[in-house]
C-alpha cells in the first residue's frame, strides 16, 4: 500500500543571504571596554567639578525639586522618589538610586546634607532601612543647588527616552564639591575628595576672585584644611598641602578623646569624636581583637554609649595602675581611633576627568557661578523687557480707553479688532493681543497708577541688569553677594581641629575666618582659631602633647613587657582630702605649698583640707569612714591636679563615691569619709579614732591581707567616727563636746588594740551632749611659739582651738554664731574619761557649740558651698565669749 507523504516547508541555508563581519577579538573587546569605561567615568562614578554631583545625585535633587518636596512640605516615601527618578531620568536599578539618596541625607557622610531623611537612614555601622520604610524631602541647603534653575542658568538635555529634559549641571550657589566631598571608583581611575567648612571655602573663593594671582599659601590662610562631618583632630598638614597643590595627598585623623573618672575608683578613656566614616562597632571590634592578641594591655572593658541625643560616646575602662595616656597611645596604634585619609581630587571638567588642586577647583566653581549669574541676568533682562513692552502698550491704550472699547465693539471679530488697535494706537501685534486679553477691571484709574509704577521699576531693573552684564566687576559683586547669602543661611563653625607639626611638636592652626556667624565672610578677620572655639583647640593641643609624651615614653622602653610600659610610673605624690568631701592626687610639691600657707594666702573654694598624706602613684591608700570602716584604693586612680599658690580640690572626685565600689563590705547608709591614711607596709604608727559618743581607740594597724575593706572599730548603736589620724604615744588627743567642754590628754593613755575592738571611753559626757570635735595634735605642735618673719615682726605657730557657739534650735547653716580662736596650750591636760574644762563662754541666745576644730595655724574655714570664711584674731582667754562671724561655718581644715 503506497503511503502518501506530506512535506513540510523546507529551506536551503545556502539560499539565505548572510552578512557576517569578521572582527578581531582584540578589536571588539577594546571597543566594548572603552564604551563601558566611558559610561562609568562620565555617567556614574565621577562628579562634575562645577556642582560636585554625579548624574544620579543631580537627578535626585532636581526631581525632588520638581516634585515640590520643600522643607515646609510633608515628607514623602523614599520609594516614590526613587520611582520618579528611575522612571523619568535615571534608567538604572532602584537600589543604586536609593543608596545615592541615602548618602545625600547622612550627616556623618556629608558636611552639609542635601536631603532631609525621616526614618532609619543608616549609621556608621549599619545600613539604612528599605526605601518603603523611610521618607525624605529636600534639606534647606539643597535650594542652593537648584536656585534659579528655571531661569535658563544651565543647559538642559533630553532624558534617556527623549520625552523630558534634565539639567546637565546644577547652578550650585555654594562649592558643593569641596564642602561635601565625593568618592567613586571608575574604570582606571577613582576619586576621593574630603569635606570642608562652607564658611572657609566661600571666604577663600572670594579672596581668589579679588586676587586672581594669589598663591596656594595665600588661600590656605582662609582654607587651612578639611573639616570632617564628625569632627576629630587632623594631625599635621604636610599631606594636605600636597593635595591642595597636586590633587593627591594623605593626612592623619585622630579621635577626640579625654580621660574621665567613670567611678571614683576607675578611670576611662572617653571617645567623643571618631575619624571620618569610622563607626563605634568597628572600634570596639578592633579593641577586642587587640586585647585577645595581647597587643593591647591595661583595658578592663569597652562599651558603646552612643545615641542620637548625646552623640558619639565610647567608654574604654582602664585597669588600676595603668597610665591612661600610654594606653591611649597603644589604641591609636592598633585601632581605627587613628586613621589615614587619602585625597584624590579627580572630577570632570569640560567633560573630561582631571586631577586638580585647590586653586583649580575653586576657579572652576567661580567660573561656573559667573556663568550662572550672567545667564540669569540675561534671562531676567529679557523677561523685564518683554513685560515693559506690554506695559507701555497698555499705557498707550489707557490714554483714550473709550476709543479702545469703541474700536473693539465695532470690529467684526477678534482678528479685525487686533489689526484696528494696531493701526489706531500704533501698537504691535503682541501689545494689541495683550489688550484684547485684558479683563475690564484692569481698565481703572488705579490700574494706570500701578502700571506707571511698574514701568519705572522695570526700567530700573533693566538698567541694573545692563550694569551687571556690562561690567565684570559688578558681576563679581553679585556673585559674592550670593556667596554671602549661602553662608548666612547654611554656614556653621568648624568641627575638626587642625594641628600643624613642627620641630617642637604640634601647634594650632590659625584661620583668617572668624567662627562668629554675625558678620558676612567678606567682613571676617583673623580673630579666632579655626575650630569654633579656642578652649576646645587648647584642650586638644594639650591632649595631643600628652599623648605624644606617652608615646615617646613607650618608645624608650625597650625589651620590657607591654604592661610595664603602660603602667603608671611610681613617683612621689600627695593625696589630699578636702573638708567638703573631695579627694585628688597632687605632686609632691603640694606638701611644701600647704605648710607654707599663712593668713595672707589667697583663699579659694574647697581649699579646707581634712587630710594631707605623702604617697606614690603606684601605692595604695585608705579612707576611714564615719561607720568605722577602712576602704583601700589605688592612688593612680585619683585625678592629678596642678599645684599653685592655693590647693583647691574643686576638680577632685567625691570621696564618698569610692565607698560604693568595694567588694568585702557593703556601705552603710549615710556613711561618709572622715579621713585619709597611708597604707605603707613599714608604717606601724597606731591610728587614733574618736567618736560622737566620746569613745576613743588606737588601732594597732593589724589588717587582713585578702580584703579591700574592713571594720577598724566596733561601734555602738547611734555612734559614728568623727575623725581619725595617726597618733604616737607622745601626741595629744583632744575632745570638744557640744556643751563647750574640752578634754586633752596624752595618746599613751589609750593602749593600741586590734581591728575588732570597740575602743574605750575618751571623754565623759553630760546627759544629752555629744562630741563636736576629735583631734590628734602632734607633740611638736602643742606649744604656742613665736617666730621672727621676714618683716621683723612675730608670727604665731602651733595648735589652736577654734570653737563656734550658737543656738541649738536654729536650722543648720542659718546661724553664723560667735567664734573664738585660742592656743591649745591654754587648756590644761586631764585624765582620760573625765569631763574636761570649758572652752568658750555662752552668751544670751547661745546654748551649744555648732562647730569646732583643733589644728595648726593658720586654720582655714569654709561655708557649706566651700567658700572661705575669715576667722577672728587669736584670743588668749581660755573661756572667752568669741566674735560674731560674717557667715555660717560648716568646714574646718584639720591638717
Amino acid at each position: 500500500m503506497a503511503r502518501k507523504r506530506t512535506h513540510a516547508a523546507t529551506y536551503d541555508p545556502r539560499e539565505i543571504k548572510e552578512n557576517i563581519v569578521d572582527t578581531p577579538l582584540q578589536e571588539e573587546m577594546s571597543k566594548s571596554f572603552l564604551e563601558y569605561a566611558y559610561s562609568v567615568i562620565y555617567a556614574r562614578a565621577l562628579p562634575d567639578a562645577r556642582d560636585g554631583m554625579k548624574p544620579v545625585q543631580r537627578r535626585i535633587i532636581y526631581q525632588m525639586g520638581q516634585m515640590g518636596l520643600t522643607p515646609e512640605k510633608p515628607y514623602m516615601k523614599s520609594a516614590r522618589v526613587v520611582g520618579e527618578v528611575m522612571g523619568k531620568l535615571h534608567p538604572h536599578g532602584d537600589s543604586a538610586i536609593y543608596e545615592a539618596m541615602v548618602r545625600l541625607a547622612q550627616p556623618f557622610a556629608m558636611r552639609l546634607p542635601l536631603v532631609d531623611g525621616h526614618g532609619n537612614f543608616g549609621s556608621l555601622d549599619d545600613g539604612p532601612a528599605a526605601s518603603r520604610y523611610t521618607e525624605a524631602r529636600l534639606a534647606p541647603s539643597a535650594f542652593g543647588m537648584i536656585d534659579s534653575i528655571g531661569e535658563e542658568t544651565v543647559d538642559f538635555t533630553p532624558n534617556y527616552d527623549n520625552k523630558l529634559e534634565e539639567p546637565t549641571v546644577l547652578p550650585a550657589a555654594f562649592p558643593n564639591l569641596l564642602v561635601n566631598g565625593a568618592s567613586g571608583i571608575a574604570v582606571g581611575m577613582a576619586t576621593n575628595m574630603v569635606t570642608h567648612n562652607l564658611r572657609e571655602v566661600v571666604v577663600g573663593a572670594q579672596y581668589l576672585m579679588k586676587h586672581p594671582e594669589a598663591t596656594l599659601e595665600d588661600v590656605m590662610r582662609y582654607i587651612p584644611g578639611p573639616d570632617l562631618p564628625g569632627g576629630g583632630i587632623i594631625m599635621g598638614r604636610d599631606g594636605i598641602r600636597e593635595a591642595y597643590e597636586t590633587g593627591r595627598g594623605t593626612f592623619t585623623t585622630r579621635s577626640q578623646t579625654h580621660i574621665e573618672n567613670v567611678t571614683a575608683r576607675k578611670k576611662a578613656i572617653i571617645v567623643t569624636e571618631l575619624p571620618f566614616m569610622v563607626g563605634p562597632e568597628k572600634v570596639l571590634e578592633r579593641i577586642s581583637e587587640g586585647v585577645k592578641n595581647k597587643k593591647l594591655d591595661g583595658i578592663s572593658g569597652a562599651i558603646d554609649l552612643t545615641d542620637r541625643h548625646n552623640g558619639t560616646r565610647i567608654v574604654i575602662e582602664i585597669k588600676s595602675g595603668f597610665d591612661p595616656q600610654a594606653v591611649l597611645t597603644q589604641l591609636f596604634k592598633y585601632t581605627p581611633l587613628e586613621d589615614n585619609f587619602t585625597i584624590n581630587n579627580v572630577a570632570l571638567v569640560d567633560g573630561r576627568p582631571r586631577t586638580m588642586g585647590l586653586l583649580e577647583l575653586l576657579n572652576v566653581w567661580i567660573a561656573h557661578r559667573r556663568d550662572v549669574i550672567r545667564k540669569r541676568s540675561i534671562y531676567r533682562k529679557r523677561k523685564a523687557e518683554e513685560r515693559l513692552h506690554l506695559v507701555e502698550g497698555l499705557l498707550l491704550a489707557l490714554i483714550d480707553i473709550d476709543e479702545v472699547i469703541e474700536v473693539i465693539r465695532s470690529s467684526d471679530d477678534a482678528d479685525s479688532a487686533k489689526h484696528r488697535l494696531m493701526a489706531v494706537f500704533d501698537l504691535d501685534e503682541v501689545q494689541a493681543q495683550y489688550i484684547l486679553d485684558l479683563r475690564l477691571r484692569r481698565l481703572t484709574k488705579m490700574s494706570r497708577i500701578e502700571l506707571e509704577t511698574e514701568r519705572d521699576d522695570l526700567k530700573r531693573a533693566i538698567e541694573e541688569l545692563n550694569e551687571i552684564l556690562g561690567s565684570a566687576q559688578v558681576l563679581d559683586g553679585v556673585v559674592i553677594d550670593s556667596m554671602n547669602k549661602a553662608v548666612e543661611q547654611w554656614g556653621d563653625d568648624r568641627r575638626s581641629i587642625l594641628l600643624d607639626e613642627g620641630e617642637n611638636g604640634f601647634t594650632p592652626v590659625q584661620s583668617a575666618v572668624s567662627s562668629s556667624s554675625s558678620s558676612t565672610p567678606s567682613e571676617q578677620t583673623s580673630t579666632a582659631l579655626g575650630v569654633g572655639g579656642g578652649s576646645s583647640h587648647a584642650q586638644a593641643l594639650a591632649q595631643v602633647n600628652a599623648q605624644m609624651q606617652a608615646s615617646a615614653a613607650l618608645g624608650s622602653v625597650r625589651g620590657a613587657a607591654p604592661s610595664s610600659a603602660l603602667e603608671v610610673e611610681d613617683v612621689p605624690c600627695v593625696i589630699a582630702l578636702s573638708a567638703s568631701g573631695r579627694i585628688a592626687r597632687l605632686s609632691a610639691t603640694a606638701w611644701d605649698v600647704y605648710h607654707s600657707r599663712n593668713a595672707a594666702t589667697p583663699r579659694y573654694a574647697d581649699d579646707t583640707l581634712l587630710s594631707l598624706i605623702q604617697s606614690s602613684t603606684r601605692s595604695t591608700y585608705a579612707l576611714i569612714t564615719s561607720a568605722g570602716r577602712l576602704v583601700t584604693a589605688h592612688t593612680s586612680d585619683l585625678p592629678q591636679l596642678p599645684v599653685s599658690e592655693y590647693l583647691s580640690l574643686s576638680a577632685g572626685v567625691p570621696a564618698d563615691e569610692l565607698l560604693m565600689s568595694t567588694e568585702s563590705t557593703d556601705p552603710v547608709e549615710g556613711e561618709h569619709t572622715v579621713a585619709v591614711i597611708s597604707m605603707n607596709d613599714d608604717d606601724s604608727t597606731p591610728l587614733a579614732l574618736g567618736t560622737r559618743n566620746g569613745v576613743v581607740k588606737r588601732w594597732n594597724r593589724e589588717s587582713p591581707t585578702t580584703m579591700d575593706s574592713w571594720s577598724v572599730i566596733d561601734l555602738k548603736d547611734n555612734d559614728e567616727v568623727l575623725h581619725a589620724a595617726q597618733a604616737d604615744d607622745d601626741d595629744r588627743l583632744v575632745f570638744i563636746s557640744s556643751d563647750s567642754s574640752l578634754l586633752t590628754f596624752a595618746a599613751s593613755a589609750v593602749r593600741a588594740q586590734g581591728r575588732t575592738a570597740s575602743g574605750m571611753t575618751g571623754m565623759k559626757l553630760s546627759e544629752g551632749q555629744h562630741i563636736v570635735c576629735f583631734a590628734v595634735v602632734p607633740a611638736g605642735k602643742v606649744a604656742w611659739t613665736y617666730d621672727d618673719n621676714e618683716e621683723g615682726n612675730t608670727a604665731q605657730s602651733g595648735a589652736v582651738v577654734v570653737t563656734v557657739a550658737g543656738d541649738a534650735d536654729a536650722l543648720p547653716g542659718t546661724d553664723n554664731g560667735a567664734c573664738k580662736v585660742t592656743p591649745l596650750e591654754q587648756y590644761p591636760t586631764k585624765g582620760r574619761a573625765t569631763g574636761g574644762v570649758r572652752s568658750q563662754r555662752f552668751l544670751r541666745g547661745q546654748n551649744t557649740l555648732i562647730a569646732a576644730t583643733v589644728a595648726d595655724v593658720p586654720v582655714f574655714a569654709a561655708t557649706q558651698s566651700g567658700h572661705p570664711v575669715d576667722l577672728p584674731a587669736v584670743d588668749m582667754r581660755r573661756d572667752g565669749s568669741g566674735t560674731e562671724l560674717s557667715a555660717p561655718i560648716t568646714y574646718f581644715s584639720r591638717v
